[in-house]
């Protein structure tokens, strides 16, 4: 062993211990065990069998173990926003795609063009860029995947800027904020505004965050880790205090997690917000007010969402239980069977299958599964995204094409979700497929705005 290091050799590693021991000892505390001059017995953490603790210890251990159980933040309730889990509607055993026989898969697709026929899905190209990164697009420092994730950045912003969503008196909460870097984008984009508020929602630890890059005293940053599922904003100390209003962003929100946000947003905020009105409150700030028509109602004269701006992904991951869209497939005739069937099938537009003779059933990486991890998007499964049982029924364009209808048709029950709580909720293009194949955002505002409807 090295000098002053522990004498214990690891067999699994093939060297010695690196830990530093307790002076006049030759191993550190975890292989402590091993001193025959000490009967002391070492034992696996309950919490955590990876490292282990003194046997007549382990009370004192627990107390205070890295492992256990977190106090609960006081904006954490259980399930707010999980939606209602009806188990008779879901199956138990749900049969894979490659399991299903050519009928059956004829079926699926025949429910799901009956079902988008008549909707409007033509969605408009509206990528626009944004003053505040032009000077980071333009850096040759940054790489191609560096460069991607800006572009997507600037036009994210650019929709926003469209909507009067960037402005002072707000509160912006990133759901799924990863590293934080569009909030960091937003924060820039707003260096002389006043009064301005960010929440970076995030469930897991992050690292290489760059909240140290926001030094304006103007803007007040706070991390909250917790599963959005369980998020009431309406708890949070700092929107509890101030009241501003919120615009709810997100760049990639994979899967459920958007269903969980919008109903985060429209549902448990919102009704919230709406139980004080009961009593008298302070008008609105000139400077976020939002404005209405005059022949709309007082409840509509201060909005707790001023808007919603979410670039969408990983509709292979969407859940029946969470999503917002369940009543609008019910209207169509379609239920949870069909949904499993379609949120799987919804990964084909993206991933596809190549056209190899050796192997039919590999996958096709999207630009975001291989340059960016920030977004939390995992390749699909060789079940989800197809297998040789379908080479005979569907060409590679066609799987692409049914791919991109599964996905339209899950976002037109979100927006429905939307314009039948109040808001104006539009699907656009905000990037070229080279720079992402998940290149959908979703916006809103309420419909009492006087944004102008898009031409």
């Amino acid at each position: 062993p090295e000098p002053g290091r522990c004498a214990f050799f690891v067999e699994r590693k093939k060297r010695f211990c690196k830990m530093i021991p307790a002076p006049g000892r030759r191993f550190c505390g975890e292989h402590g065990q091993q001193e025959t001059e000490n009967d002391r017995k070492r034992i696996p953490c309950p919490l955590d069998p990876k490292h282990t603790v003194y046997e007549d210890q382990l009370q004192k251990h627990l107390k205070k173990c890295n492992s256990r159980e977190k106090p609960k933040p006081v904006y954490f309730v259980q399930d707010i926003n999980a939606g209602f889990k009806d188990v008779a509607e879901i199956p138990e055993n749900q049969v894979p795609i490659s399991s299903l026989c050519k009928e059956e898969l004829e079926n699926l697709i025949i429910k799901l063009k009956k079902a988008i026929n008549g909707l409007d899905l033509c969605l408009k190209e509206q990528i626009l860029s944004h003053q505040a990164l032009q000077e980071a697009l333009n850096d040759p420092k940054n790489g191609e995947s560096a460069f991607k994730h800006l572009k997507q950045q600037a036009s994210i912003l650019g929709n926003m800027e469209k909507l009067h969503l960037l402005g002072p008196g707000r509160c912006f909460v990133e759901f799924g904020a990863g590293r934080g870097k569009l909030s960091h984008w937003v924060d820039v984009a707003l260096q002389n505004v006043e009064n301005v508020q960010f929440l970076l929602v995030e469930r897991a630890t992050t690292r290489f965050k760059v909240d140290g890059k926001h030094k304006r005293r103007d803007s007040v940053f706070e991390r909250l880790q917790v599963d959005i599922q369980h998020l009431c904003l309406k708890k949070v100390p700092i929107l509890e205090k101030k009241k501003l209003p919120v615009v709810g962003i997100g760049k990639h929100l994979c899967g459920a997690a958007t269903d969980l946000a919008l109903r985060c947003l429209v549902e448990s905020y919102t009704a919230c917000c709406d139980e004080e009105k009961e009593e008298p409150a302070p008008k609105c700030s000139r400077t976020y007010k939002t404005e209405v028509a005059d022949n709309e109602s007082n409840r509509d004269d201060c909005k707790p969402v001023a808007g919603i701006v979410i670039a969408l992904c990983c509709h292979h991951k969407c859940d029946w239980t969470h999503y917002v869209g369940r009543e609008f497939f019910k209207s169509v005739g379609l239920g949870p069977v069909e949904f499993h069937y379609f949120q799987r099938m919804s990964s084909w537009a993206t991933c596809g299958m190549r056209e190899t003779t050796i192997k039919a059933s590999t996958s096709e990486e999207s630009e975001d599964q291989t340059n960016d991890k920030d977004d939390n998007e995992q390749t699909p499964s060789k079940t989800e995204s197809g297998s040789d049982t379908l080479q005979g029924i569907l060409t590679v364009e066609e799987r692409k094409e049914i791919g991109g209808l599964c996905k339209q048709l899950i976002d037109h029950g979100r927006i429905e979700y939307l314009q039948q709580r109040g808001y104006r909720a539009t699907l656009q293009y905000y990037t070229e497929p080279a720079v992402s194949l998940e290149n959908v955002l979703l916006t809103a505002v309420p419909s009492s705005s006087l944004i102008p409807e898009p031409t």
